[in-house]
């Protein structure tokens, strides 16, 4: 399957396997004639599959799609169905949580260096998905070449999201799987700040999660709710960017910067995005999100270390 033309990158699934499970994966390389920069790996969050995330497509707002814009720019960009997810594996009796996630991505990215050739990778997380990110940076230091963590949690600390999700803790613990309708989409944006992405957006966006699934695995909300910390920042040791919107209820400001202070690596960042809440690339501010990111994976390499 495949999709695009002249004027939009053009993308292809492919299919890789962790154990039993299989795994979908989408993706859309460098257009051509531009010089290459990279591969991405975009790792998605709680409560939507990859696609939807990461190529998203709003008619009239031509840069909805991440893949498209970084594909625009010469990298070679993918993203993967975590297990649980999309049209990713659904049968196995697994709760899909966070170290589950990391070995998604241990999956994804030996298919990815195996039949593309690819060296470390850029890898980008969001929410549950930049735990999971992180994980697998921890595990594969030597596959990610620099790694983006957006709407991170670490310890939970200073989260009312958190605060408020653990109320249904032994909801969520008596069930693999939770519920999921357009409302629940539509509160994503309502529940920091409302306001800070538009209707049109997010009915696409709903749009999309709803084609793929009607309910989402449980692992990762128990994790984020009862079983934090799950990353230790001193084991992730390539260059790291933290990236935290102003209006975020996932991601205390406090917990995050104990987190940055702990990264080894003098090459690290941290961003704050103004008039940002929880779904970055959703928002309409989303022009600053692609402008840190493409910042942080364009860098140049120091030449001078001391």
């Amino acid at each position: 399957m495949g999709q695009g033309n002249q004027n939009t990158p053009t993308g292809t699934e492919h299919w890789t396997n962790k154990g039993d499970a299989r795994l979908f994966l989408w993706e859309k390389p460098a257009v051509g004639g531009t010089p290459k920069r990279g591969t991405i790996l975009f790792v998605h969050g709680s409560s939507m599959a990859s696609t939807p995330t990461f190529d998203l497509q709003v008619p009239g707002r031509d840069d909805s799609s991440v893949m498209d814009v970084f594909s625009r720019r010469g990298f070679d960009t993918w993203c993967v169905d975590m297990e649980g997810y999309g049209r990713s594996e659904k049968s196995r009796n697994v709760t899909a949580n966070i170290s589950d996630g990391a070995d998604d991505l241990a999956a994804a990215s030996a298919y990815i260096q195996e039949t593309r050739g690819a060296g470390p990778l850029l890898v980008y997380g969001i929410s549950s998905g930049a735990l999971r990110a992180a994980l697998f940076a921890e595990r594969h230091p030597e596959r990610v070449a620099r790694l983006a963590l957006d709407a991170m949690v670490w310890t939970g600390e200073g989260s009312p999201t958190l605060a408020d999700r653990r109320k249904k803790l032994p909801q969520f613990k008596e069930m693999r799987r939770r519920p999921i309708d357009r409302a629940f989409v539509h509160s994503i944006f309502s529940r920091d700040h409302p306001g800070t992405a538009d209707e049109k957006t997010v009915d696409a966006f709903a749009d999309a999660i709803l084609a793929l699934d009607d309910s989402m695995p449980n692992g990762t909300y128990i994790d984020m709710c009862e079983n934090l910390p799950l990353v230790n920042p001193e084991r992730i040791t390539m260059p790291t960017i933290v990236m935290r919107g102003e209006y975020d209820g996932i991601a205390g400001m406090d917990d995050l910067l104990k987190f940055f202070a702990a990264l080894p690596n003098s090459d690290k960042h941290f961003a704050v995005m103004p008039g940002i809440a929880h779904a970055s690339f959703q928002q309409k501010n989303h022009a600053l999100v692609h402008h840190i990111l493409i910042s942080f994976f364009e860098q140049p390499e120091p030449v001078y270390l001391g």
